[in-house]
């Protein structure tokens, strides 16, 4: 069963994932962006196993151009799991070159405690008036959860641009 709940304003993905606090009813959930397209290889069912194997969360990473931080989220890993896993340290949401921790990206796929509602209720918004959901990941962090970014192996497609999007389309009209 899917159900739809609607952002009124554009206040941020924290704000978003706050309006499904009374639809969610297990300890962890899978949140997907649609902007972040993973296709050739299912993330999603790769990022569950992961989850249902460490019982903790799970976030979809890449390696990004160390140029283009300030686009995402990015992690600091604190110990190597195994080539396609590490556990996080912290996260910063869209940090500037020099206060990037690594170049390891935030994308899209998430599978994230319930316990994050009671994070994102108390969170102060950013100067640009959002509530970012890397905001209540970090604080969760902080407060000794488990994280894992995970690696995924499937091709990804960023519709957050006009151009990303042009890109996505003719990509996906090869199949």
């Amino acid at each position: 069963m899917i159900k739809f709940v609607y952002q009124n304003k554009p206040l941020g993905t924290g704000d978003a994932v706050l309006q499904t606090k009374n639809l969610i009813k297990d300890k962890f959930f899978l949140m997907l962006l649609p902007d972040d397209l993973i296709i050739k290889k299912n993330c999603s069912k790769s990022m569950i196993t992961l989850h249902n194997k460490s019982k903790s969360s799970i976030i979809a990473s890449m390696i990004v151009g160390k140029k283009n931080v300030s686009r995402w989220g990015i992690f600091k890993v604190k110990k190597k799991i195994n080539k396609d896993n590490f556990l996080i340290e912290d996260v910063i949401e869209k940090p500037t070159i020099s206060k990037a921790p690594s170049n390891r990206a935030v994308i899209g796929r998430y599978i994230l405690p319930k316990s994050i509602f009671s994070k994102l209720i108390n969170q102060t918004k950013s100067k640009d008036g959002e509530i970012h959901i890397t905001d209540a990941i970090r604080s969760l962090i902080k407060d000794k959860n488990k994280f894992i970014g995970h690696i995924f192996s499937g091709k990804y497609l960023d519709c957050g641009t006009m151009s990303g999007y042009i890109k996505a389309s003719m990509e996906i009209s090869k199949k």
